[in-house]
């Protein structure tokens, strides 16, 4: 029998994912609010600020439209600079919303209801944070059409054995799937939007997004076949998008670069990196949205255990790179790992291994792992580290290459820096405009894991189960009448 103060069902064994004894009409009511109730201040604050980091953004890349790269740090040898690390930072980030969604949804895990929808929704805006840094990179953006993956009038024909080509289809692919599976599984709840709506616009403009739904059993029917589908393709995706960033460093011939634990290596990065973002961000909403039934302490601990066990994998992948380069008896290989580690990068590296492998020991431990102080500082922290280990890997190899003559020290401009805090900046106005238009959390998905959806458990209406009245906030009442 279990206690009520774990709050768990004797049918499924497990903490209620959704307290509060909340029912379907309150799930609705109190998700659909958030967005028909008058805007807060709080919410005009927050994009007043983040929307001068975009101004800012893109002030700086009309800037650098006019003048060229070099108002960046980039010089000989270091050619990529931080709009690169910038890149495979924001990939990085788009991971974890197509694993809770996909991968979770396929392996039937049902507390990832809650949190699935804002994670999809920040897999787009990272995506397209992400994609911003090679379109500008590339210096005459001009001819940027140049290097799709397509013939045009100059006769140039692409290397379809390039990394950089299969970054195209890859990155290219994953920001499409990524954003039809978010939008499908809205639909379902942008009718309910259309049916509440009490101004004309909004019946109008969600009546539009909804295509129509109604909820008969034959549009659920084919709805949960394409969820499904979309689910399935997405899955690959999730390993091949980061293999394939991998492998743009992987397959040179840089000390540093040239290895192959790299695919794996990124892919377990991005999925440690994403899952903080994810928790950063759940946190922020519980807190300002009061939402502590639906974003409760046993999903953050589900998304912590995930974020140490990628974390682990993390930590053992800088040993492992570590070792081979001094088992290799490669010079060049072994000089540059002894080098990030004590040359003139080191303080990088330190913060890199300092984030990412001490700062997740601390989640070994229940009462850390349950304390949502500690873990939001930690989630922020393993993701300082993890642009700090793009930094270090991309900088540091370039830095000091095969020839000491043309070794130089790279240190960034403003316009790195204010591109960076920019980009973050475009994130978190799109994913304030989300909070404030769209449904956070799938109100349909979150439905289906309340005791009311399962006949053979207990309802609103006193059943019972056996001789144990159970209320709706997982709680035995005691012996019931049979």
């Amino acid at each position: 029998m279990s206690s009520p103060k774990e709050k768990t069902s004797t049918i499924l064994d497990e903490p209620l994912l959704i307290t509060g004894g909340q029912t379907f009409h309150s799930v609705t009511d109190k998700i659909s609010s958030i967005t028909e109730r008058k805007t807060p201040p709080a919410w005009f604050i927050a994009i007043g600020i983040s929307g001068s980091a975009v101004l800012m953004l893109f002030g700086m890349i009309g800037y650098l439209f006019w003048e060229g790269i070099g108002i960046w740090g980039n010089q000989v040898p270091v050619g990529w600079g931080w709009p690169i690390v910038n890149f495979v930072f924001w990939v990085g980030i788009g991971h974890a919303g197509t694993l809770i969604s996909a991968i979770l949804f396929l392996l039937r895990q049902r507390w990832r209801t809650s949190i699935n929808r804002f994670a999809e929704a920040m897999t787009i805006f990272a995506v397209m944070c992400a994609l911003l840094f090679p379109s500008i990179h590339v210096g005459r953006v001009w001819v940027m059409y140049w290097v799709a993956p397509l013939p045009n009038q100059m006769s140039l024909w692409p290397n379809f054995r390039s990394p950089l080509i299969w970054d195209f289809f890859a990155v290219g692919t994953y920001f499409a799937v990524s954003l039809l599976f978010w939008y499908t599984g809205m639909i379902p709840d942008l009718a309910t939007f259309r049916d509440r709506a009490k101004t004309k616009i909004r019946k109008i403009v969600f009546g539009i997004l909804s295509f129509g739904w109604h909820g008969g059993n034959r549009q659920w029917k084919h709805y949960e076949m394409a969820y499904l589908i979309l689910a399935g393709i997405a899955t690959p995706l999730v390993l091949s998008v980061h293999s394939i960033v991998a492998t743009d460093f992987a397959t040179s011939q840089l000390p540093g670069w040239h290895t192959t634990i790299f695919p794996p290596y990124f892919v377990a990065g991005a999925i440690f990196s994403g899952f903080a973002m994810v928790l950063t961000l759940a946190i922020i909403a519980r807190k300002i949205f009061s939402l502590e039934h639906y974003l409760t302490i046993y999903h953050f601990e589900k998304m912590n255990k995930i974020i140490l066990l990628t974390g682990m994998i993390v930590a053992y992948a800088y040993a492992t790179e570590f070792f081979m380069s001094w088992y290799s008896g490669n010079m060049y290989e072994w000089f540059t790992f002894k080098n990030r580690a004590f040359g003139p990068y080191a303080w990088g590296y330190w913060i890199m291994i300092f984030c990412n492998v001490v700062v997740p020991q601390i989640l070994w431990f229940k009462k850390f792992r349950r304390s949502i102080p500690v873990m939001f500082v930690a989630a922020i922290l393993i993701n300082v580290g993890m642009w700090f280990e793009r930094f270090v890997i991309i900088i540091s190899s370039l830095a000091n290459d095969f020839l000491p003559a043309n070794w130089l020290y790279f240190s960034p401009t403003i316009f790195d820096i204010g591109m960076l805090i920019g980009s973050f900046g475009l994130f978190f106005t799109m994913f304030l405009l989300f909070l404030r238009f769209l449904p956070m959390i799938a109100m349909s998905e979150v439905k289906n894991v309340l005791p009311e959806a399962d006949p053979h458990f207990y309802s609103s209406n006193g059943r019972t189960n056996g001789n144990k009245s159970i209320s709706l906030s997982g709680e035995i009442t005691g012996e019931a009448d049979s």
